[in-house]
C-alpha cells in the first residue's frame, strides 16, 4: 500500500481489515453512509475484506443534521485490537464545537491514531483532525466553502480547496458531502487493487475518479449564483450555448448594454472578464464531451466553440497539462 505506514498495525493480512466510523452529533448523514456503502460493497465484491464498524463516543444514538437518527452505534472505548482505518465524519459547526471539545474523543482518536494503518476524515471532519492535533503540517481538504476558515485556523496545514480528496501518507481527508465516497473509492483501490475498486464504483453507478479532474465544484455554476438575476441567467445560457458567438458586442447587444457597460458590469457581477469566463465555459464543455462521449475531436472543438482542433488542443495543453487525446484516454483507463 503506497504511502501507508503499515508497520503501525499488527492487522493480519488474511483478516477483515477493520474501519471505524466515528459519527458525531450532527453529523451529515452522507459523511457515515457514503463510505459506509462503498466500504460494503466492497466487501460484496471480495467477501471479508472489511469488517465496518459504526461508533460514537459513549455509543449513544447520533442525530444527523437532517433529523435522520443512527441508533445501535459501537461506544469507542469499547472497540478493541488494531484498526485498519479511523474515519471521522463531519457536521456543520455547532456540530464540530461540540466533537472538539469532546476530551474522551480527543483521547481516542489520538491514541488510536498511533497504531491504526490509516486515519483521517470526510468533510467537515477534517476540523477535528486539525483540532485535535492529527494534521500537523499535512496537506488537507475539506468541504470547498470552509477550506479558507480551516487554513486561517490552522496556518500549519497545507490546504488544497480543489482536490477532491487527500491521500498524504497514513493520513486522509476528503471534499465535502460525497467528496468523501470518492475518498473511499481510493482507499478500497489502495487496499484491494483497481479492478475491485472500479466493480465497486460500477456497482454504485459513480466514476471511480470523476470527469474534469478533482475539482469540488464548477467555476461555471458558482458565476451563475452572482448578485444579479439577469447576468446569473446569462452565465446560464452561455454555459448552455458554448458554440453561439459570445463575442462582448453580441453579448451586450443580447443584454441591451453599450460593450464597454456590459464588460465592466459583467466583471463584477460574475468576477470575471467576459472573455475569461466564455473560455472557462467552453473548456469545461470540452472536457466533459472528451471523458463522456465518444464524439470526434473536430466535433468537439466545433460543439464547444473553439472552432478548430488546433484551437481547443492549445487551450487543453495551457490548462491542463494533456492533449484531447490524452485527457480522454486517461478517462476511459479509469473506468476500465
Amino acid at each position: 500500500m503506497s504511502g501507508v505506514n503499515v508497520n503501525k498495525s499488527a492487522v493480519s493480512a488474511k483478516s477483515p481489515r477493520r474501519v471505524v466510523i466515528v459519527l458525531i452529533d450532527g453529523v451529515n448523514p452522507i459523511d457515515a453512509t457514503g463510505p459506509s456503502t462503498a466500504f460494503a460493497t466492497a466487501n460484496r465484491v471480495m467477501p471479508n475484506a472489511y469488517e465496518i464498524i459504526h461508533a460514537s463516543v459513549e455509543g449513544d444514538s447520533v442525530l444527523a443534521d437532517n433529523g435522520l437518527c443512527f441508533s445501535r452505534l459501537t461506544c469507542i472505548e469499547d472497540i478493541d485490537g488494531p484498526l485498519h482505518t479511523i474515519m471521522l465524519t463531519g457536521g456543520d459547526e455547532t456540530a464540530l464545537r461540540n466533537a472538539a471539545s469532546s476530551e474522551p474523543l480527543r483521547a481516542w482518536m489520538r491514541a488510536q491514531s498511533a497504531e491504526a494503518v490509516r486515519y483521517g476524515s470526510v468533510c467537515t471532519g477534517a476540523f477535528l483532525m486539525a483540532a485535535f492535533g492529527l494534521t500537523k503540517r499535512r496537506k488537507v481538504v475539506t468541504h470547498w466553502a470552509s477550506c479558507g476558515r480551516l487554513g486561517e485556523l490552522f496556518p500549519d496545514l497545507k490546504v488544497d480547496p480543489n482536490a477532491m480528496y487527500i491521500l498524504d501518507g497514513d493520513v486522509f481527508s476528503s471534499a465535502g458531502v460525497t467528496g468523501g465516497i470518492d475518498l473511499t473509492l481510493a482507499l478500497i483501490e489502495q487496499d484491494l487493487g483497481h479492478e475491485v475498486a472500479s466493480k465497486v464504483a460500477k456497482s454504485m453507478v459513480l466514476f471511480l475518479r470523476r470527469p474534469g479532474g478533482q475539482a469540488q465544484f464548477s467555476e461555471t455554476l458558482v458565476a451563475q449564483e452572482g448578485k444579479s438575476s439577469r447576468f446569473s441567467a446569462l452565465a446560464a445560457w452561455i454555459t448552455d450555448n458554448p458554440s453561439t458567438d459570445l463575442s462582448v458586442p453580441a453579448l451586450a447587444e443580447r443584454m441591451n448594454m453599450s460593450d464597454r457597460t456590459f464588460a465592466r458590469r459583467f466583471n463584477e457581477e460574475v468576477g470575471r472578464t467576459p472573455a475569461a469566463f466564455v473560455k472557462l465555459v467552453r473548456l469545461e464543455a470540452a472536457c466533459r464531451w472528451l471523458e463522456t462521449t465518444r464524439w470526434p475531436v473536430k466535433r468537439i472543438a466545433r460543439e464547444c466553440g473553439f472552432g478548430s482542433v488546433d484551437a481547443l488542443e492549445r487551450i487543453l495543453r495551457k490548462e491542463k497539462g494533456l492533449s484531447a487525446t490524452e485527457l480522454r484516454a486517461g478517462f476511459r483507463a479509469s473506468l476500465d
